[in-house]
């Protein structure tokens, strides 16, 4: 059986940062894999551990930057990844759902996998809603933010446990060929070995276009037109000093607020 995981570049932000335009300038920036696909990348593999007949593929759409990213998902015990970019998307700054789902149907399309993996949401624009899209373009079952995850032995259903709104939990069973997405907490990410590593610069990344994948044009639907920091909405007071110094500082403060009398 075959399991697709789609993983993501996601950028993380250096505590001081200048915005210019509509983004913040590479030099501010590391990128790393999303944190949620961290999680179904490890569910793929466990997966790929128990059963011998499990080949796992990892999918992003990135700029060849985000090899580097994918080869962490490699170094995991991910067999092969495939990478998908285009010209036509490089000036594209916020890929709408729609735009990634159709492209992860092509893929899937190509593929045939049996089972999906994604992530439930990305850290950067948080959309949370690409994998239950995907599902939809292409006619799979799913069930979305899965903490518990058990495969039957026919491969032909899966039992998982979804986290609910108000702490509950529904425990549902999914018809196989399916798409769940993984919420963080299902299992415990493993590092890279340093072994895992190194086989992962001998795997394959398959490079890939919009017409390879017999995807003629995209819709983009979302622009993003402006950037800017959050404002606070309240200060914050640092107090300097040893503990005696400060406590005495809280005190006062606490005396002007009226939460206790002087």
């Amino acid at each position: 059986m075959k399991v697709l995981v789609t993983v993501k570049e996601i950028a993380t932000v250096e505590d001081t940062f200048e915005i210019e335009g509509d983004r913040i300038p590479d030099r501010y920036l590391e990128f790393d894999l999303n944190e949620w696909d961290n999680y179904a990348v490890e569910e793929a593999v466990q997966l790929a551990e128990e059963r011998d007949d499990v080949e796992v593929i990892a999918a992003t759409i990135g700029p060849q930057r985000a090899e580097e990213t994918i080869r962490i998902a490699l170094a995991k015990g991910v067999d092969r990844a495939i990478r998908v970019w285009d010209d036509s998307l490089e000036e594209i700054e916020l890929l709408d759902v729609s735009t990634k789902a159709s492209i992860f149907a092509a893929i899937v399309e190509e593929e045939e996998p049996d089972i999906v993996f994604t992530g439930v949401q990305a850290d950067d624009d948080a959309f949370g809603a690409t994998g239950v899209a995907l599902a939809a373009s292409v006619g799979f079952q799913w069930a979305a933010i899965v903490n518990g995850f058990e495969l039957e032995e026919d491969a032909s259903m899966a039992t998982v446990h979804r986290e609910l709104e108000g702490g509950l939990e529904e425990i549902t069973e999914v018809d196989i060929p399916a798409v769940f997405t993984i919420q963080t907490g299902i299992n415990e990410p493993r590092y890279a070995s340093l072994r895992g590593i190194r086989q992962a610069q001998q795997k394959e990344i398959d490079s890939k276009t919009l017409s390879d994948l017999g995807i003629e044009g995209i819709e983009h639907r979302l622009e993003l037109t402006a950037m800017a920091e959050p404002e606070t909405e309240s200060d914050v007071t640092l107090f300097e000093g040893d503990a005696t110094e400060t406590a005495a500082s809280l005190v006062d403060v606490f005396e002007d607020l009226g939460v206790i009398e002087g």
